[in-house]
């Protein structure tokens, strides 16, 4: 031992908590789960016993998300029981997301617009995406709104207690038993309601248990700071490289002004493979490169916080459990792309289609597996997406060209950025359509051949195969959702069940195509 303290070691030791012990034990997790050491634990039971008594329609067990789900069901007259492990508080770490995306709160009842426009803690403009220091695209209005975390969810849980939901803190989620006509969850005490709602995440025990163990397929590792210090600058970086590939890693970076600073990340995609490299050798290495990235020294800088995680993503996503009664939603559902970090985001975009379909099978008591699985569809917009998570990523044993990753999105930014903004914006925020998508394909294609065939080793030719089933996938989904549309008035003179299962393919046709983000 030299008692030479790392880099990492040094900053975080300045940051209020004991966030290195922190970023260790997220470490541990990391690392048992590049192992296999996750235990895979038995939360979900089966009863075929009748409970006598249903106190609630909807148990949530996950606060922090779980809260904007459980208020919109309350708002609609729902019984919901809403089980917390924690205090449920947002934390200070700004949520960024696009103004527009935020109008659902107000069209749900869940905020009235000034409390609306309070939520919002920063706004800037423009965002920069960069992968070379020749190229630099510069967009408005994407990710640009800071909400802050601790008066939206103040705020949400103040409605949702008004609108009669119950509020169980500082209670962990211990197991459940589905019944033929409810579900008994364990959390303290016993809870009986008619369906579960899991928020809570991707390290949900009932997540784990219905993958039993299954290593992700993709991760995306992501460390970073706030701090005050650097010099004035009131735009953001959506996503920016200025590094070739190292540790068999391609380093992405983002930033965006925050109330009480600057808020900086470095993210990766790779793979769970066992020898990657651990996140605390990441934050080691997104402190060494901070200071080229923000024209700063380090010791210019005063911390307030250190952010640092990982987020697992699964092909077989969304995630269809087996048992009734029980729907994965936000984290715990996969409902997001591989490029995406999930959360706030992906959990407000489908709000209003959660809620609103929720509401229709506690209606109908359509509760059983089959129809909820209906609930978090296949989304061919955000599988073709797995194939340029795949472009993004290096295998650990590939040997790829230090720049051809930054190569490769500075092209195809390029391109997109020059059909204009009805094709770069959707793409920016996690929405992947037909007719965009292939005119950016063919245009690359033909004016880059050679970057494109440098390509395809890398991704690989079982992965190109997957990938061109959901392109097809796509384009059927966007030429069937007219179709649909045009059923609406024939499909309102159904009973409730049918409307329901209708209404829910519809709702997979119009997010599955990207035409939520059109409409909404």
């Amino acid at each position: 031992m030299t008692g030479v303290m790392t880099l990492t070691e040094e900053i975080l030791a300045q940051i209020p908590g004991d966030a290195l012990a922190q970023l260790r034990r997220t470490d541990g997790l990391w690392k048992s789960m590049q192992t296999g050491a996750l235990t895979v634990p038995t939360v979900v039971q089966e009863s075929d016993q009748l409970l006598e008594i249903v106190e609630w329609d909807v148990i949530i067990s996950g606060g922090t998300l779980g809260i904007l789900i459980g208020a919109a069901l309350a708002q609609k007259g729902w019984r919901v029981a809403l089980i917390e492990r924690g205090v449920l508080r947002g934390r200070d770490q700004e949520w960024n997301i696009s103004r527009k995306e935020l109008k659902v709160f107000v069209e749900l009842g869940l905020l009235t617009e000034a409390e609306l426009e309070s939520a919002i803690a920063t706004e800037f403009n423009p965002v920069r995406i960069s992968f070379s220091q020749e190229s630099e695209i510069w967009v408005k209005d994407v990710l640009n709104v800071g909400i802050d975390p601790v008066y939206l969810l103040e705020i949400l849980k103040l409605r949702f207690l008004e609108t009669g939901g119950i509020l169980i803190e500082n209670t962990a989620f211990e197991q459940v038993t589905v019944h033929p006509n409810g579900v008994t969850v364990k959390a303290g005490n016993d809870f009986h309601g008619r369906l579960l709602l899991d928020a809570m995440g991707h390290f949900s025990p009932i997540v784990r248990q219905a993958r039993r163990g299954k290593k992700p397929d993709a991760v995306c590792l992501v460390v970073g700071t706030c701090a005050t210090g650097f010099p004035k600058n009131d735009s953001g970086d959506l996503i920016t490289s200025f590094t070739p590939i190292q540790n068999q890693c391609q380093y992405f970076w983002e930033a965006f002004p925050a109330r009480d600073g600057r808020t900086t990340y470095m993210f990766t995609y790779l793979n769970a493979d066992r020898d990657r490299i651990s996140i605390e050798e990441f934050f080691e290495e997104y402190l060494r490169l901070l200071p080229k990235y923000q024209n700063i020294t380090l010791s210019q800088l005063h911390w307030k916080r250190a952010l640092f995680g990982f987020f697992p993503c699964y092909r077989e996503s969304p995630l269809n459990l087996s048992w009734n009664r029980i729907l994965p939603v936000g984290d715990s559902s996969g409902s997001q792309s591989p490029l995406s970090f999930g959360g706030f985001g992906a959990m407000v975009r489908h709000l209003k289609r959660l809620s609103q379909g929720v509401h229709e099978a506690l209606e109908c008591e359509v509760l059983n597996h089959q129809a909820l699985s209906l609930l978090q569809p296949y989304q061919p917009n955000l599988s073709v997406t797995w194939l340029f998570q795949r472009a993004m990523s290096v295998g650990r044993n590939q040997t790829v060209p230090p720049n051809q990753i930054n190569q490769l999105l500075t092209t195809v930014f390029n391109e997109m950025a020059q059909s204009g903004d009805h094709i770069l914006k959707p793409f920016l925020q996690d929405v992947v359509q037909f007719v965009p998508l292939t005119q950016t394909l063919l245009k690359t294609g033909v004016l880059h051949p050679g970057l494109i065939l440098r390509i395809l080793p890398q991704v690989g030719l079982t992965n190109l195969l997957d990938w061109m089933m959901h392109f097809a996938n796509l384009a059927l989904y966007a030429g069937l959702y007219p179709i649909g549309i045009s059923l609406q008035s024939w499909i309102k003179r159904l009973s409730p069940t049918q409307q329901y299962f209708w209404n829910r393919q519809l709702e997979a046709w119009k997010y599955g195509s990207g035409r939520d983000y059109l409409e909404d």
